[in-house]
Order: C-alpha cells, then sequence, then structure tokens
C-alpha cells in the first residue's frame, strides 16, 4: 500500500518486483520466482477470489507453474489474511510450506513493516523445518500455524495472534526457530470442488429476537452463530435457531470472547446446552470467522463440520 493523497488514503500500489526490491538479500536466502496473481485490497477478496488464489497456491506447489518450489509466500492484506490462512491450511497438502505475510504500515510511512515481514516470510518458507507445516502466517517475527492465525489488534505492528493456541515459531536474529513439532500446524486436507455453500455469521445482542437469523436463513445453507460467553443466546433467538434446524440447515455455534471456546454447560433458555441438544455444533476451538470458513468448506465438499 501507498498512501494516495488524490484518493485521500491508501491503496494496493506494489507489485510483486516492487516489493522484492524494497526487501534486499532475499536471494541470498534462497532462489525465487515472482508470480503477480492479483493486486486486491483484503476486503475485496470474495469466495471466488479466494478460491482462485488457493487454486493458484496449489498450482504452484505442485509444479504446473514452473519448477516445484521448496516452499511459497504470499504477500497479502492483513484485514482477512485469517480466512486465507484457514482455506489454504485446509485444503492444501501441507508438504509444501506456505507463508502469508503482510505489513501494519505502508511504504508512505516511515515504520513501514513490510520489507521485514517479507524477509522473515522467506526465510520460513526456505527453511528445511518447515516442510510439511502446510500455511503458517509469519508477522512481527511471529509464525503462526494458519488454522489458528487471526488479526487480534486493528493497527499495532504486532497485529497477529492465536487465541485458540500458542505461535509455532519465530524469526530472530535471521533464524527461524520452531517451537512445536509439524503435525500441529498441518492439518488433513478437505477437497471441495470449490467455495459454493452460502454461509452467514450472525452476532447476537442483548435481547435478540433472532430477525437476522430469519433474514439469513432464506438465502444460505448453514449460520455460524456469535454467542455471548461460553454459548449462550438471548431465549428470543431460539425459535429462529430451530427454524434453521427444522430445515436441516447446519448451525455452528461460536463464542464472540477473544480467547476460549463454546462450552456448553447452561441449561436455562437460550443456555449453550439446550442449543446443542436441539442439534447445535460447537465450534470448537475457532474463532467466529473460522467457523465460518470451517463450515463454508465442509458444505462446499458435502461434509459435515470438522472437529
Amino acid at each position: 500500500m501507498t498512501r494516495d493523497e488524490r484518493a485521500g488514503g491508501n491503496v494496493p500500489t506494489h507489485g510483486g518486483a516492487a516489493l522484492v526490491g524494497f526487501a534486499p538479500g532475499l536471494a541470498e536466502i534462497a532462489p525465487y520466482r515472482i508470480d503477480d496473481w492479483g493486486r486486491y485490497p483484503a476486503c475485496h477478496m470474495g469466495p471466488a477470489k479466494l478460491w482462485e488464489l488457493r487454486n493458484r497456491v496449489q498450482a504452484a506447489a505442485s509444479g504446473e507453474l514452473g519448477e516445484r518450489p521448496a516452499g511459497i509466500v504470499i504477500t497479502h492484506g492483513t484485514d482477512t489474511i485469517e480466512e486465507t490462512a484457514y482455506l489454504l491450511s485446509r485444503t492444501l497438502d501441507p508438504e509444501v510450506p506456505v507463508a502469508i505475510t503482510g505489513a501494519m504500515r505502508t511504504s508512505s510511512d516511515e515504520e513501514w513493516d513490510g520489507p521485514g515481514n517479507l524477509t522473515d516470510a522467506v526465510r520460513v518458507a526456505a527453511d528445511p523445518g518447515s516442510r510439511g507445516r502446510g500455511t503458517m502466517v509469519v508477522f512481527a517475527g511471529k509464525v503462526l500455524a494458519g488454522w489458528q492465525a487471526t488479526k487480534i489488534e486493528a493497527t499495532a505492528l504486532e497485529a497477529f495472534g492465536a487465541p485458540h493456541g500458542e505461535p509455532v515459531g519465530e524469526v530472530a536474529e535471521g533464524r527461524v526457530e520452531f517451537t512445536v513439532g509439524a503435525h500441529s500446524c498441518a492439518r488433513r486436507p478437505i477437497n471441495p470442488p470449490g467455495l459454493t455453500a452460502r454461509v452467514a455469521q450472525i452476532p447476537m445482542v442483548v435481547g435478540d429476537l433472532g430477525e437476522m437469523l430469519d433474514l439469513a436463513r432464506k438465502s444460505h445453507d448453514g449460520v455460524v452463530v456469535e454467542a455471548f460467553g461460553s454459548g449462550n443466546v438471548p431465549p428470543g433467538a431460539v425459535p429462529a435457531i430451530r427454524r434453521w434446524l427444522a430445515e436441516g440447515k447446519p448451525v455452528v455455534l461460536a463464542t464472540r470472547c477473544p480467547r476460549g471456546e463454546v462450552t456448553p454447560v447452561y441449561a436455562f433458555p437460550g443456555g449453550g446446552a439446550t442449543l446443542v441438544r436441539d442439534g447445535v455444533i460447537p465450534a470448537g476451538p475457532r474463532t467466529p470467522s473460522q467457523a465460518r470458513m470451517e463450515l463454508l468448506i465442509c458444505l462446499s465438499a458435502g461434509l459435515a463440520y470438522g472437529g
């Protein structure tokens, strides 16, 4: 990104060659080739573009675009890195590592973190210890499993974390150090033909009567309900949730809390235990956005929600 005074803000500007030029010394880490697949704001990445990117990465990893690489680096807008990282983690063979990175500052800023993050991502992708780890997010010196990484800060340089896990490694003084084995990074891949399902994500609000749930049910195949605490919703929303279930459409229950996961222990009306008895599925160790991606991938593949 660069600040464009005529546009009144930051806009995508640099292609792959320019980004590499800002980070001299990459060739000393590993030989590379540049693939300028696209230049989009992260918030423009809908299901079709996400799947196009996934297929491009798969083609590169398999050697369809040239010599089979030891690793792949993706530069990506930070807003939706977590969706892209989750998708790639769940649908690609983990043998060829993929390192996703970005920047919280622009090339117009003195504190631009892009070149440093790019250099770190190249180090991770090229490191022999990355083999078999699948997709990772490399940001501000942290290495995060792609299926756990999420944006936890809106503007800070250390923008990414793993609310349902911990970093799997770090890059410090030019060295990559992994703290867990490869099995903790990789996931068994699912292979849908595309992202064809439609999945809604509905946050609960105090006094919710389920109107948004009813509206979404008409045009979506499944829904993630973003509940309070350990998985509780206002009682007024329960009939709407049951209407989804009556139509055979899956309802996944996530928590709006930054950490922790749904624990269905409350049996009052709207409590998580009563919802699970009705057939609602706990999200497991996933944020609401990750739960939505899981349900989207599974439904597109004709599968039940993952564990």
